[in-house]
């Protein structure tokens, strides 16, 4: 799948479970400084980087990521957001030696990190990016959502998250990575981790069905080489039958670390 359905489950993402981001960013916003320069690394399709300007409106933001495609799209939403004057864009590969990016106060990197080549080279990366006293915020998943616990279809779903976690082990993400204990490797202190348990139960809001439908279509698309073609038919059958269902929730669990250099 490409980037147009990547974009739209980040941005659902985001509105769907908008009083977790209300809830950690600010958590944030009451530990930074004053006027804070803040950077989004792997800012995706800048769900964060809105956020972040949104709820800190002191705050400069600058979203880095690989993708241009991405960074056009973020670009795009800032202007229209009335928020493109505080939020510029860099487009850089975060596996290789940083660009220059300022004074940087605080650095957010919301379900990015896991994809880094090297956990200790990146947390080390960004410990020295940050002036003294800066946070580094790293906010990781748990599991990925959930929206058919307690129906039939639960045990579909369970099975494309197991095969899903396998492929995301054997491509070598850090997805359960101990970033507390990489911080402190780094040199930080100050330490805090918290765990969001997230529950979300209905009736919920249209955006529900759609976040659910782009999850499982991207979590079938990524089967395909890995399920039979039994379950992959019924999993296909979940996901065509999403529109109409009203018994969807949203079931997910996020850890959140923050640390000061």
């Amino acid at each position: 799948m490409g980037h147009d359905h990547l974009i739209e489950l980040l941005d659902l993402d985001a509105e769907v479970l908008h009083e977790y981001f209300r809830d950690v960013i600010g958590w944030v916003g009451r530990e930074a400084a004053e006027r804070p320069h803040v950077v989004d690394l792997g800012a995706g399709s800048g769900t964060g980087s809105l956020a972040l300007a949104r709820e800190l409106p002191d705050s400069t933001i600058t979203a880095v990521d690989l993708s241009p495609e991405m960074l056009a799209h973020l670009r795009g939403r800032a202007d229209a957001a009335g928020l493109g004057d505080r939020i510029r864009t860099v487009e850089a590969d975060l596996d290789q030696p940083w660009p220059d990016l300022g004074p940087v106060e605080v650095i957010w990197a919301a379900a990015s990190m896991h994809h880094m080549a090297d956990p200790a080279t990146a947390v080390a990366s960004a410990f020295g990016a940050l002036r003294p006293g800066g946070l580094l915020v790293i906010a990781e998943l748990d599991s990925f959502p959930h929206f058919l616990t307690g129906t039939a279809d639960e045990e579909m779903e369970r099975l494309g998250h197991a095969e899903a976690a396998k492929r995301r082990h054997e491509a070598g993400l850090h997805m359960h990575e101990n970033w507390g204990e990489r911080m402190r490797q780094a040199g930080f202190t100050s330490v805090t981790e918290r765990h969001f348990d997230i529950d979300l139960r209905p009736p919920l809001p249209a955006a529900t069905i759609r976040y659910a439908q782009a999850s499982l279509s991207r979590m079938r698309h990524g089967l395909e080489e890995r399920l039979s073609a039994r379950d992959l038919a019924a999993l296909e059958q979940v996901v065509a039958g999403l529109a109409t269902r009203a018994d969807l929730s949203v079931r997910t669990g996020r850890t959140v670390w923050l640390a000061r250099r």
